[in-house]
This record gives C-alpha cells, structure tokens and sequence, in this order.
C-alpha cells in the first residue's frame, strides 16, 4: 500500500474555497480530468449540510504493460461525495476510483477548514492499494505507477485549483471596483 499527504494553506475564506471548489473543472492544469457529471445533491434540513455526488470521466495514458495486463482504455472514472457544513465551515470530500477497482484502489480523502486570518487549510491523503495477491510484481509495479500518478495528478490539482481561485476572485474585486477583468 502507498500513502499520500499533502496540506496547504490558501489565501482565502473558507466560502470563497468552496464556491471555487465548485469551478475547478475544467482547467488547463488537470486536463486529466475532461467531464464532471452530479449524480446527486441533497441538502439536510435539519443540519443545513449539503452532500453532493459526481462522476470524474478521466482520460489517463497508461504505460503499454498495464494496458496489456489489464485491459482498459484511457477512459477512467471516479466516484467523489462531498459534504459542505455551513455550520462548522468544513467541506470534507472523498473519492475512489470505478475503473480498474478490481485491481487496485485509490481512496482519497480532503478537507477544506477556516484557518487564522481568514484564510483556508486544505488537506489531501490518498491510500492506494492493489487487488492482486498472486502477481506480486506486477501489483507492486502497478503500485508504484498509480502513486506516482496520483501525486502528479495532485500537484497539478493545487496549482489548477489556486489559479481558478485566483481568478474568480480577481475578477470579483475588479467588478467591485468597476474595473474592466482582464482576459
């Protein structure tokens, strides 16, 4: 099994993240990541949480032996809930991927919290697992490829996600300020 963490702090108020949570597809940083498609949204309203369901299509070019292995296509798809509190101004999302699951598991979890300043502390951990007992070589190799992949997959995922950040709120306090956005 391979873990991942990563955390970071961004420059904004935890509302702002989560409507720009909202925007962060399509963006030319995760050009991985080519449709988003809500299979469900629910609001409680007894708590006020809003608990959203979508479907990630991916297009992933796997090295030739994983395709000769596995079978497949570049077409990946991944299950994501999340759930936003407004009360407690958490936003808390976990994934995992639909594609291959029979041979390996990424189960990725993130949290999105207030921190000092006005500011939002992101945290991302992913557990990624093979399925595949009898061919230990070749599940280790898979291993290795999905965790590297992940992890490239999830720094382009943070530089995408401070740009669409970036940009939404620009754009926001340029029209505020009755000044042009720039394009």
């Amino acid at each position: 099994m391979h873990y991942f963490s990563q955390s970071c702090t961004y420059d904004h108020s935890w509302a702002r993240v989560v409507i720009g949570m909202w925007h962060k597809y399509p963006n030319p940083h995760c050009s991985h990541v080519v449709t988003v498609d809500v299979v469900d949204r629910t609001i409680n309203p007894e708590t006020g949480i809003i608990r959203t369901e979508r479907i990630l299509g991916c297009k992933q070019r796997a090295p030739i032996w994983i395709v000769k292995l596995f079978g497949g296509s570049e077409d990946a798809f991944v299950r994501e809930i999340s759930f936003v509190d407004p009360s407690t101004q958490t936003t808390t999302i976990s994934s995992i991927n639909l594609s291959l699951s029979q041979f390996a598991t990424c189960n990725e979890n993130i949290k999105y919290a207030p921190a000092p300043g006005g500011r939002t502390i992101f945290t991302q951990t992913a557990e990624i697992q093979t399925r595949m007992t009898m061919w230990r070589s070749a599940a280790d190799k898979l291993e290795g490829w999905l965790a590297q992949r992940f992890e490239q997959n999830a720094q382009l995922g943070k530089v995408g996600f401070t740009d669409v950040l970036k940009k939404l709120w620009d754009e926001a306090n340029e029209r505020k300020e009755g000044v042009p956005a720039s394009s």
